[in-house]
């Protein structure tokens, strides 16, 4: 199976992307087809046995727009932006000039009604057919500027795929084409002597709301094009992280070279205040890694041998050399930024209303043009004004509105997940994480930080870094995790090292060994018992921390216990936050862990989690969650995306945590970059807020049309007076499609109640 992405031009609305995704959907061996009408993009996925590149192409182009399969190493984002740019200059030059020729056709057209003066020539009745010509002239200018609107929407029209286009080809085209008419009877009058033909016809020309048209739906683009771009603010943001050059170590010489010169495995140096232009493990050196513009971290992290760097971060503090590992579109940020360009251009299910409506819009639209154009032509009304009611119809009917209302709510929403280190994968997510309302938690690497740590060192018998000398002595051979925690705790406090000597291991109750001529037992409770030490001077203490989670080590010697290190993994600082926050907003909270009954109560108590399932299998993570579905709760998981895979699959919604690890990206539907809860309750408060701003663009996008379309028909008119004229119709157009643009961007201040 292929997968392959298009950059498609022409489309200008709902319908245009509805259009493409029809035609090419009904090639045999296309799978799936996904049409972004706010980047201009296409997915396809098909077999390529039973089609090609070239067909879906030629697909694409029979609906009647362009496409062209997006080459190998051009990001989806960078494609999308330069093709924004593009459209927005050449918007904003055709604007620019078809306000220089609507002026004074404004001017001439209407001077009149407001006392302006005009010059002699263009005045009276036998000026009358000069006054026409001048509005024809100036009005060819505007309509060969925008002639993109007739190319694009005549041909969609004869093709029977009417689209924004072809509304306003159609209103504008009619209203050039009464005034050629009424050129013409003001010309044949001016022959005959008919002044009354003359006075008649001189003031139902409708160049001037022709032109007025054009120029305003221009407008109406532009600002539209202007807005959208900020939707793909975080995305740039991103692309322009990356350095475009890096300094390689070869032969012990540095040399500076471009970026797409770095190959994996070669050496490279990052000076203080660098950026790492590759992703890469530290070989060499330490510094203080400004980690904030992909996990969200605000603080520095430091870094030395052995430890990750990604590409983009800044090294605030050292130099370090390292070894790159990914390069190109494989380092982390290319990831990030096709997975928030692939989450912008997927589809919530709640766009496929406006799917369905925008198929069917613009054909209906026509029909109630025409039909409220006969309808007053019955009642009896003159034909410009009949004429009039059609214009107004066709250009207020825009579709626009309708279709913008999802995109651009869902890609504001991915490029701020992104600035707070949150992986959205589809626009899907975001609609299933805001309907959730039970979050289960894995405890260990999320809880808490998922590798044990001392916490606690109690001895009446020796110094506390002897103790801790003696025992990393005998943890150092050992490779029990519980060993690790030993040694980080002796190494942060600077404890001289110490060697042991005829090391044992006693399977599932510690080790012993000789330190300085001395033999020394390390390990449980039920070891030292076993061996004759008196534990009775430590029991108390030894109780107090294993009913707080804590796994006590002891140290013993010949005469008996020397004391202990209490080992645990704690809790992650801003996990109680995090758990409050999720409480407050109304989620249940479940705690998974396949630890002791004793070690979770503990957490929960610490936490006041409000259930907990202890001596749970990673297996049976799956099962508790389907047993919770079963009980009619749409669950969250969040777990750290390894041996949480199955239930991150099972869940609703999958949240893994961590540093969005390959298994993590593809188990869930959201991957936190920072291992920090605080991020999912932030993931899922901007779920909220997403969801409720698509609601919001879709009832404003269908009221305006339910009220404007009766309006500019004339509904009202007989009652109330109300007559929309084309030019404000055209205003009201571009108004509407900006608005719903505009009310997405307040997506962009969002704030998480915490850093995430």
């Amino acid at each position: 199976m292929e997968k392959k992405q298009f950059d498609v031009t022409g489309m200008t609305c709902a319908a245009c992307s509805a259009r493409v995704e029809k035609c090419v959907g009904k090639l045999q061996g296309v799978r799936s087809v996904q049409v972004n009408l706010l980047a201009g993009s296409m997915t396809v996925c098909y077999d390529e046995r039973a089609t090609n590149v070239e067909a879906i192409e030629h697909s694409v182009e029979d609906a009647g727009y362009g496409a062209h399969v997006r080459q190998e190493g051009e990001t989806a984002a960078a494609s999308g932006l330069e093709r924004m740019r593009q459209e927005q200059d050449g918007m904003r030059r055709r604007w620019w000039w078809s306000l220089a020729f609507l002026f004074p056709l404004l001017y001439i057209a209407m001077g009149h009604m407001l006392g302006w003066p005009l010059p002699p020539f263009l005045t009276g009745d036998g000026h009358a057919l000069l006054l026409a010509l001048c509005q024809l002239v100036l009005l060819l200018p505007i309509m060969v500027l925008n002639r993109k609107y007739y190319t694009v929407g005549f041909k969609g029209l004869l093709r029977g795929s009417p689209n924004m286009d072809s509304l306003v080809a159609m209103g504008s085209f009619a209203a050039f084409a009464y005034g050629v008419y009424a050129v013409v009877r003001i010309g044949m009058g001016t022959g005959a002597g008919d002044w009354e033909t003359v006075r008649r016809f001189a003031h139902d020309l409708y160049f001037e709301s022709a032109g007025t048209i054009l120029t305003l739906v221009t407008l109406g683009k532009y600002f539209e094009s202007k807005s959208k771009g900020k939707t793909s603010e975080a995305i740039t943001k991103l692309m322009n992280l990356a350095p475009t050059t890096a300094i390689l170590v070869r032969f012990g010489m540095e040399k500076e070279v471009p970026v797409s010169e770095v190959r994996v495995g070669d050496l490279v140096r990052v000076k203080p205040g660098g950026r790492v232009p590759v992703d890469g493990v530290i070989e060499q050196g330490s510094g203080s890694v400004d980690e904030s513009a992909l996990t969200g971290e605000s603080l520095p992290v430091f870094k030395q041998p052995g430890d990750a760097v990604l590409t983009a971060t800044i090294n605030r503090t050292g130099a370090f050399t390292f070894r790159a590992t990914k390069v190109g579109r494989d380092t982390t940020l290319s990831h990030i930024i096709e997975l928030v360009n692939e989450a912008a251009s997927s589809k919530a299910p709640i766009s496929r209303l406006a799917d369905r409506v925008s198929a069917v819009f613009v054909p209906t639209v026509i029909a109630i043009a025409v039909v409220a154009t006969a309808v007053w032509l019955l009642l009896g009304r003159p034909f410009d004004f009949a004429l009039s009611i059609g214009i107004a119809v066709l250009v207020i009917s825009c579709p626009c509105a309708l279709g913008l209302a999802t995109p651009v709510a869902i890609m504001v929403g991915t490029g701020r997940a992104a600035e707070c280190g949150i992986l959205v994968k589809s626009a899907e997510a975001f609609e299933k994480a805001a309907k959730i309302n039970t979050v289960v938690l894995d405890k260990t690497g999320t809880i808490t930080e998922g590798r044990p740590q001392a916490t606690d060192v109690v001895s009446r018998t020796i110094e506390r870094k002897e103790l801790l000398a003696v025992l990393a002595a005998l943890e150092r051979l050992s490779e029990h995790p519980l060993a690790e925690a030993v040694l980080r705790e002796a190494e942060r406090l600077s404890v001289p090292r110490r060697e042991a000597d005829a090391f044992q291991v006693v399977p599932g109750m510690g080790v012993e060994g000789d330190v300085d001529g001395r033999h020394y037992r390390a390990g449980s409770l039920a070891f030292m018992r076993r061996c004759g030490a008196d534990v009775t001077e430590y029991a108390d203490e030894a109780e107090a921390l294993a009913n707080e989670g804590r796994t006590p080590l002891f140290l013993a010697d010949e005469g008996g216990v020397l004391g202990l290190v209490a080992v645990a993994d704690v809790v992650r600082p801003s996990s109680r936050e995090a758990i409050g926050q999720m409480r407050r907003a109304g989620w249940e909270v479940v705690m998974l862990t396949g630890d002791n009954r004793r070690t979770a109560e503990a957490i929960r108590h610490e936490l006041d989690i409000p259930h907990v399932v202890a001596e749970v299998l990673p297996q049976d993570k799956d099962r508790e969650v389907l047993r919770l579905q079963g009980e009619g709760r749409s669950v969250a998981m969040v777990g750290d995306g390894i041996n949480d895979a199955p239930a991150l699959t099972r869940a609703d919604l999958g949240i893994a945590i961590g540093s969005g690890t390959d298994i993590a990206i593809e188990s869930a539907d959201m991957v936190l970059m920072k291992a920090d809860l605080r991020g999912a309750v932030t993931a899922l408060r901007l779920s909220r807020a997403v969801l409720r701003n698509i609601r919001e663009n879709l009832f404003w996008a269908f009221i305006y049309n339910i009220i404007c379309i009766p309006l500019a028909a004339g509904v009202f008119y007989s009652l109330l007076g109300w007559k929309l004229s084309p030019m404000l119709a055209a205003a009201a157009m571009s108004f509407s499609s900006v608005s719903v643009v505009l009310n997405a961007l307040r997506l962009r201040r969002f704030k998480p109640l915490a850093s995430s």
